[in-house]
């Protein structure tokens, strides 16, 4: 008798279809190793890894991008060295060719900017941390590219600005897209962006530190232990690649520094106050002149900085100092080689040549500008000093130093990274205690003179404040007892860990209340707290006890968008409702009826790119 269990013969109808079925069921290696790259901590570390190799390479084609545009549109390999020479092959105009250099610049990167990628425009690093603070870390894939080459022609055609700011967007974007071809979650993909931030400017500064605390200070705004380990990962092999191919020398040399007197302390001080100051001030003189610029200019976009050129070509043949990023000059003026009214006037012209830069729609960052007032003030005060006080005073270009870092941090608001990175660029460690004295005191007084610093400003001026919790669109119009759903049936206080399990496995959220013999609300427990405690497999009959979590309270009469905030603080994917009065449950807020609540608003109007 035959056996009616056994599988059809290959021939019978739908056979085919059954085996075709079980071969599509079959895991393959490929889709099991992008979850594994996308979930796994390996997967991590080798994202990592790629992005940090990735941000390392981007630095040396934009420095590569920044010298070849310089000497096309100058004639040098850094015009800031020989200011006010001729080009080269144009030795009739004689040093009149920095009027049209800015101008021939401004109208290849000006169309680039505008059609293809607006977020270019600027100083890129505002950007990215609206990127990771409101966009989960996605920065469109084209920024990397238009960046790199607006902001190298900005440069290269005089544009008194940075290369910082470029490549911390440059490498941000390369850690943005790798996330998204990966399609890792939205965690992951803000720390794939602060790697190719920290990448950029390690590889670009030789500063694997600085490039460390710069992504956690201001990208991140967080030292998570998993995102530093990855972050620094990025950085050292970022670093690794640009020192191969851009040397290992440090920035700047100094001479040896000791602290001779200890009342030269007081200067120092003093001199992180100015510097605070000093950084402050640039920050007002850049979104001033950038106001003015925006209030004066009526035509198209992407013309405004071929047009604006003219008028920074301009100032570029009176001081042509300003060419560029300007470190030869910022080198010159810490070694002692202007005086007094020199430094002051290089002080005020980089500001000037700075905001006028991205005022009229250049692209490049003012981190190096803050480098190069903060040098011109340092000096300048250090000559002061040694006029006034011979004895006390210590070398000028300490006191340079200590400026670079005091103007930066009163600009930025990033103390630890302003003390790193003074220290990676010189590799001086002996000025390491006033260098801390002058940057702390600079970041104090610049948070008593301002609340923003001059990145977050350009945000506030678009109406985005990074400190404010995120508010869904809708959710302020809203209030929870409209959206919260009946309260489950709850569990007692003397259920034991193991029907509790059994419990949470059918609940549809894996959190459930937990009352008291009469009643009495006592908190909540989750699916993912109980199988915690059930992992050693002794404590099966304990009662709930400490398992039993007590999230924030939220109010019946509060806003949908507290209620988000409480899920969001709590981890799980509903919280109770309380009664203000007697703090019962009334309401169980999930992130289903969340949703559902949302999808019937109108769109909340996004702030638009900066044009």
């Amino acid at each position: 008798m035959p056996d009616v269990t056994a599988a059809p013969p290959a021939s019978a109808p739908g056979a085919g279809a059954r085996r075709l079925g079980v071969v599509l069921a079959l895991p393959s290696g490929r889709p099991r190793f992008a979850s594994l790259l996308r979930s796994s901590s390996w997967g991590l570390v080798s994202l990592a890894l790629l992005v940090g190799a990735g941000a390392g390479g981007g630095a040396i084609v934009f420095r590569w991008l920044i010298r070849t545009f310089t000497l096309a549109l100058s004639g040098h390999p850094d015009y800031a060295a020989t200011p006010g020479a001729a080009h080269p092959l144009l030795p009739g105009l004689g040093r009149w060719f920095v009027v049209g250099a800015p101008v021939l610049a401004g109208l290849l990167y000006g169309p680039l900017v505008h059609f293809f990628a607006r977020e270019a425009r600027g100083h890129g690093v505002p950007e990215v941390m609206y990127a990771v603070a409101r966009r989960g870390g996605r920065i469109a894939p084209q920024v990397a590219a238009v960046k790199a080459l607006a902001s190298a022609l900005c440069i290269g055609g005089g544009g008194s600005v940075g290369r910082e700011g470029p490549i911390v967007q440059i490498g941000a974007a390369l850690g943005s897209t790798v996330g998204r071809i990966v399609k890792v979650a939205e965690p992951r993909m803000k720390v794939l962006v602060a790697c190719g931030a920290a990448g950029g400017i390690a590889a670009t500064f030789n500063a694997p530190l600085a490039g460390v605390f710069f992504a956690m200070e201001l990208i991140l705004v967080d030292f998570a232990a998993q995102s530093f380990g990855m972050v620094v990962l990025a950085s050292v092999t970022a670093s690794v690649i640009g020192r191969a191919a851009l040397g290992d020398a440090p920035f700047m040399t100094l001479p040896p520094f000791t602290v001779a007197h200890s009342s030269e302390y007081l200067l120092f001080v003093l001199l992180g106050l100015l510097g605070g100051g000093a950084g402050v001030l640039f920050t007002r003189v850049l979104y001033a002149i950038e106001d003015l610029c925006d209030a004066v200019w009526r035509g198209p976009e992407w013309l405004r900085p071929a047009v604006g050129g003219l008028a920074l070509g301009g100032l570029l043949l009176l001081l042509p100092q300003m060419y560029g990023v300007g470190y030869p000059v910022l080198s010159a003026g810490v070694a002692g080689g202007y005086g007094i009214g020199f430094l002051l006037l290089l002080l005020v012209g980089k500001m000037v040549a700075t905001s006028l830069t991205i005022g009229i729609g250049g692209s490049g960052g003012v981190f190096a500008p803050s480098l190069f007032i903060g040098a011109m003030l340092g000096s300048a005060f250090g000559e002061v000093m040694h006029a006034v006080a011979p004895a006390t005073a210590g070398p000028i270009g300490a006191y340079g130093l200590i400026g670079m870092g005091a103007v930066f941090a009163g600009a930025a608001r990033a103390p630890i990274t302003a003390v790193i990175i003074m220290f990676e660029l010189t590799g001086e460690y002996s000025i390491i205690l006033p260098l801390m004295a002058g940057i702390v005191l600079a970041s104090g007084l610049s948070r008593r003179l301002s609340p923003d610093t001059i990145y977050t400003l350009k945000l506030r001026r678009r109406g985005v404040d990074l400190t404010a919790p995120t508010a869904a669109p809708g959710a302020e119009a809203q209030e929870v007892r409209r959206v919260m759903s009946p309260v489950p049936q709850p569990l007692h206080r003397t259920t034991v860990l193991s029907d509790a399990a059994r419990v949470l496995s059918r609940s549809r959220d894996g959190v459930l209340p937990v009352v008291a013999a009469d009643g009495t609300y006592l908190g909540v427990v989750t699916s993912r707290a109980v199988a915690d405690a059930l992992a050693d497999g002794q404590h099966d009959d304990r009662p709930l006890g400490d398992v039993i979590e007590l999230p924030s309270d939220l109010d019946q009469d509060a806003t949908l968008s507290t209620g988000l905030e409480a899920l969001d603080s709590s981890g799980t994917a509903a919280v109770p409702v309380l009664d203000g009065a007697d703090r019962t449950v009334v309401g169980w807020l999930t992130e289903r009826a969340a949703l559902r609540a949302l999808r019937n608003q109108p769109a909340a109007t996004v702030p638009a790119q900066e044009t």
